[in-house]
C-alpha cells in the first residue's frame, strides 16, 4: 500500500507500478498483472527473477556470515577473483558494491599510474556519450551533459573524444603529452546502444601499448555474458589492463569489480583504497554462484543466439517503420533509435503492453531481456514492441 507522503528524496522518475513477485522473465505487480521483462533490471537479472539455485545460496550463507570486514580473509571472496582472473586473462581483483565504485577505483589505478610515470597531471581519455556512474568522478568522465548539470565544477584530468574513432584518439596522442589511460564501453548503454567495431578496440589495444597507458573497459552493462561473449571486448580478441564488472555478476545482490593486470595489478597498497562491505562473503559466495550457473548453461553462447533472433525480428517488424532510424545491438543488448524523443513509451509499454523497456539519450528504445528466456518470450518481446510503436506512429 502506497504511503500518501513519501520520504524518499526525488532522485528517481519512477513508474506508477510496483512488483511484488518475479519468476525468470516474468513480473507480477500488487494486483496480480503479469508483465514481461525485457530490461532484467538494466542488464542486472540476466539469469532472471527468483532464480532458485541463487534464492538457496542467499538463504544458505545469510544463516552462516554475512560480513566480518577486510580487516581479515574472506574465502569466497578469493575464489570469486580466482574466478575472474581465469575467465578475462587479468591478474588480480577488487571488490566493491556498485558499478561505480569499480569504475572509482580504475580511475585511483589510472591516476597512480599516471604518478608512477612522474605525470604531474595525469589526463585520461574518454568517450562522447560515454557513461561510466554517477559519483563525482565517474560523472566527470561521463560524456552527457544533462546528467552532470548542476553538479559543476567537475573533476579535472578527462579528455573528451568521439566514439569508435581511432583518428581522433591518435590526434589526442599527439597534441596532449600526459595521457596515461584510456577508459571505454565496448557496448556504449546509456549511451543509446553503440557497439565500438572489431577494429577500433584493436587499434585502442595498440596505441596504449605504443604510449605506456593503460586501456581500461567499462564492461559493467556489457559484460557478463550480455552481448554473446563473456565479455564486450572478447569480440575483438583483445585482453584489457583495466576491467570493471558489476549489475548482472550478483544477479540483483551489489557487487562491483575492478580487475587489473601488468602494471596496473600491483599499483593499490595497503590503505590507498577500501570498501567497507566490498567483498563480503554473501555477495562474492552469490557472484561465484552466477558464474557457475552461466558456464554450466552456456548463456553468453545463448545470449548470441538469442540477440540475432531478437535483432531479425524487430528489423523484420520495424524496418520500414516512419519513426525509427535505426535498429542496433550486440547479443541481447538491443536499441531501436527513434526520430523523435520518445520516454513517454516507457510508461505506454507498462500500461498497454506489460512489457518493461527503459528509453537511452531521448530517442532510444534500450532491450535487455534475461539471458534465461525462451526463444517464445524473445519473439513476444518483438510482438509488443511493434504493437507499441504501432499505436504512436507519427
Amino acid at each position: 500500500m502506497q504511503p500518501t507522503v513519501s520520504h524518499l528524496m526525488r532522485a528517481y522518475a519512477r513508474q506508477p507500478v510496483s512488483f511484488v513477485r518475479g519468476s525468470g522473465a516474468r513480473l507480477w505487480d500488487e494486483q496480480g498483472v503479469e508483465y514481461l521483462d525485457a530490461i532484467a533490471g538494466v542488464a542486472v537479472t540476466s539469469l532472471g527473477h527468483a532464480h532458485p539455485e541463487i534464492a538457496a545460496v542467499i538463504a544458505e550463507q545469510a544463516g552462516m556470515l554475512l560480513h566480518t570486514s577486510n580487516v581479515f580473509r574472506i574465502d569466497w571472496q578469493e575464489r570469486l577473483g580466482e574466478r575472474l582472473c581465469a575467465l578475462t586473462g587479468m591478474r588480480t581483483a577488487f571488490f566493491c558494491n556498485s558499478g561505480a565504485e569499480a569504475n572509482e577505483a580504475a580511475l585511483k589505478l589510472a591516476r597512480l599510474h599516471g604518478q608512477r610515470r612522474q605525470v604531474a597531471q595525469p589526463k585520461i581519455l574518454v568517450m562522447e556519450n560515454g557513461f561510466h556512474g554517477r559519483t563525482l568522478a565517474t560523472l566527470s568522465a561521463s560524456g552527457n551533459p544533462a546528467k552532470q548539470q548542476g553538479f559543476e565544477p567537475l573533476m579535472p584530468g578527462f579528455l573528451r573524444v568521439p566514439y569508435d574513432d581511432i583518428d581522433a584518439v591518435r590526434r589526442m596522442a599527439e597534441q596532449v603529452p600526459d595521457i596515461v589511460a584510456i577508459l571505454i564501453e565496448p557496448v556504449q548503454g546509456e549511451g543509446g546502444i553503440r557497439v565500438a567495431s572489431v577494429d577500433y578496440l584493436r587499434a585502442l589495444r595498440t596505441l596504449c601499448d605504443q604510449h605506456g597507458w593503460l586501456l581500461m573497459l567499462d564492461e559493467i552493462q556489457a559484460g557478463m555474458g550480455r552481448t554473446g561473449t563473456w565479455f564486450g571486448h572478447q569480440h575483438a580478441g583483445i585482453t584489457p589492463d583495466v576491467m570493471t564488472l558489476a549489475k548482472a555478476l550478483g544477479n540483483g545482490l551489489p557487487i562491483g569489480a575492478c580487475l587489473a593486470r601488468g602494471v596496473a595489478a600491483e599499483l593499490f597498497s595497503p590503505g590507498q583504497h577500501g570498501s567497507t562491505f566490498g567483498g563480503n562473503p554473501l555477495a562474492c559466495r552469490v557472484a561465484c554462484s552466477v558464474l557457475d550457473i552461466m558456464a554450466r548453461d552456456k548463456l553468453p553462447e545463448r545470449a548470441a543466439v538469442l540477440g540475432a533472433r531478437l535483432l531479425a525480428g524487430l528489423q523484420e517488424a520495424l524496418g520500414e517503420h516512419p519513426d525509427v532510424v535505426a535498429i542496433r545491438g550486440q547479443g541481447l543488448m538491443v536499441g531501436i533509435e527513434l526520430s523523435r524523443p520518445c520516454k513517454e513509451l516507457v510508461g505506454q509499454a507498462l500500461a498497454e503492453q506489460r512489457l518493461l523497456i527503459t528509453v537511452t539519450r531521448d530517442t532510444t528504445i534500450r532491450l535487455l531481456p534475461p539471458l534465461i528466456c525462451d526463444d517464445a518470450q524473445i519473439d513476444d518481446i518483438v510482438v509488443r514492441v511493434t504493437r507499441l510503436l504501432a499505436s504512436n506512429a507519427d
